[in-house]
C-alpha cells in the first residue's frame, strides 16, 4: 500500500532501531565529507556507511577524515551493486540512503525514519515543479511515474528518488532483483509496493547540486533500462497486468479488422487470424506466468 503525508507532527519520535546511513559514492571526493558531517549531525548515534564505487578520486579519504566507515568496490559497478553491498554489510534495524552529491538535505533523515514504525518503506518525494533536472528528464520521470503506478495500481509520487528509509530485513529480499545500476530506487520501491509491503511517500526539498559535479544518469540510456525494470519486477510479481491488456488489444485489433475485411471485401484474411490466435495466446501465456508469480510468493513467504 502505498502513500503521501507531509511532514508529521510527531516527526521527533525516537527512533529505537539501530540506523545505519548508507551514502554511496563515485568520485564524490568534493562533496562526500560535507555530507557525512551533516549526517553525523542530524542523527549523531547513526552510522554512517559510504560505499566508494571504485572512484579515481579522494572520496574514500574524504569519507574516513570525516569519521564514516568505508568500503571500496575495486573498480565501478553502479549505484545499485553499491547498496547491495551495504546491505550485505549491514546486520539489520533500519538502513537510510542518501546521495552523495549534495542534492538530499541530511536534516531530513530523522523525518523519514520515524514514520518506519509504521512502514517497511518511506521515500523522500521531490516536487519535480522545483526540480533542477532539464525538461526531457522530467517529461522521462513523469511517464515512467505514470507507468509504474498504473502497473502497479498503487499511486507513485516519485519513482526514482534515492533518498529513502526502510527495514534492512525486508529489503534482503528483493537482494536477487536489484540491478546494479541507478535503477536501484525504481525497482525496490516496485518490489515493496507489488509484495504487499507498507510503502509511504513523504514530500521533500532538493537542494541544488554543486556546479563541480554533474548527473551521472544519461536520459536515454537509463530511461530504457527504467522502464525494462518496470517491466520486469510488475512480471514477476502481476504478469496479467501487462500480459491481458496486450493480448486484449491484439483480440480488439482483430476482430476490428475481420469486420472490416468482411464489409470491404467479403473474406478472411490471415492477418487478422494472427492477431486474434496471438491475442488468445498472449492471454494464456500470462495466465500461466501469473501462476508461477503466486507459487513464487508463496514460497517466498514460507522463508
Amino acid at each position: 500500500m502505498a502513500e503521501i503525508r507531509n511532514s508529521p507532527d510527531d516527526q521527533s519520535r525516537p527512533v529505537e532501531e539501530q540506523v545505519t546511513v548508507v551514502i554511496p559514492a563515485y568520485n564524490e571526493g568534493i562533496t562526500v565529507a560535507e555530507i557525512v558531517l551533516e549526517v553525523k549531525q542530524a542523527l549523531p548515534q547513526a552510522r554512517v556507511l559510504v560505499i566508494d564505487d571504485g572512484s579515481t578520486d579522494a572520496t574514500a579519504e574524504s569519507a574516513r577524515a570525516a569519521g564514516a566507515d568505508v568500503i571500496s568496490h575495486p573498480l565501478n559497478k553502479g549505484n545499485g551493486a553499491a547498496i547491495k553491498t551495504a546491505l550485505r554489510a549491514i546486520s539489520g534495524g533500519y538502513v537510510a540512503v542518501l546521495d552523495a552529491d549534495r542534492q538530499h538535505d541530511p536534516k531530513e533523515l530523522p523525518k523519514l525514519l520515524s514514520f518506519l514504525k509504521d512502514y517497511d518503506l518511506v521515500v523522500g518525494a521531490r516536487s519535480f515543479a522545483d526540480g533542477e533536472g532539464s525538461r526531457l528528464r522530467t517529461a522521462g520521470n513523469l511517464f515512467l511515474r505514470n507507468l509504474a503506478s498504473f502497473l502497479a495500481e498503487q499511486q507513485i509520487m516519485d519513482l526514482t528518488s534515492g533518498f529513502r528509509a526502510f527495514r534492512h530485513s525486508v529489503a534482503c529480499r528483493f537482494l536477487h532483483i536489484y540491478p546494479n545500476g541507478y535503477s536501484f530506487p525504481s525497482t525496490s520501491t516496485l518490489s515493496f509496493i507489488t509484495a504487499g509491503y507498507n510503502v509511504l511517500f513523504v514530500p521533500i526539498q532538493v537542494r541544488h547540486r554543486p556546479t563541480l559535479t554533474e548527473s551521472k544518469l544519461r536520459p536515454f540510456r537509463d530511461g530504457f533500462r527504467f522502464m525494462m525494470f518496470i517491466l520486469r519486477v510488475i512480471t514477476m510479481a502481476n504478469p496479467n497486468k501487462i500480459f491481458f491488456p496486450a493480448g486484449m488489444l491484439m483480440i480488439v485489433a482483430g476482430i476490428v479488422l475481420t469486420v472490416r475485411n468482411l464489409i470491404l471485401f467479403a473474406q478472411f484474411s490471415g492477418g487478422t487470424v494472427l492477431f486474434l490466435a496471438g491475442g488468445i495466446n498472449i492471454i494464456f501465456f500470462g495466465l500461466i506466468l501469473d501462476q508461477f508469480a503466486a507459487l513464487r510468493l508463496q514460497e517466498r513467504d514460507k522463508n
